[in-house]
């Protein structure tokens, strides 16, 4: 047995801390940010679950912190009402964002 596996090996060890670290996020998560368009406020994002205009989006990061609705989703550059898993999209935000901040969906 290595002190990688096991009972009280390192990867139950961060096992423990990844789940303890997943049960302080403030809603459903959505995804990551894959790219941040200063100049006109949107992030590039693949989704992790479906999202819809009017849906309401916390973005947490290193820096970041804020929340709002969502106001328009685009899918290659065609504004659409939902997106599905698995999409690429592009959403506007209203505050900067970095690349790796974390998207969530916010109960209703």
């Amino acid at each position: 047995m290595s002190i990688f596996m096991g009972k009280g090996g390192i990867m139950s060890w961060l096992s423990k801390l990844w789940k303890r670290d997943r049960k302080n996020e403030p809603g459903q998560r959505l995804g990551r940010v894959e790219d941040y368009f200063a100049k006109v406020g949107v992030i590039a994002l693949r989704l992790e679950k479906p999202l819809a205009v009017g849906d309401r989006v916390c973005i947490k990061g290193h820096t970041t912190d804020f929340s709002q609705p969502v106001k328009s989703i685009q899918i290659d550059h065609e504004s659409v009402e939902r997106a599905r898993r698995g999409a690429s999209v592009g959403i506007k935000v209203k505050k900067k964002c970095r690349r790796g901040d974390r998207l969530f969906k916010l109960p209703d």
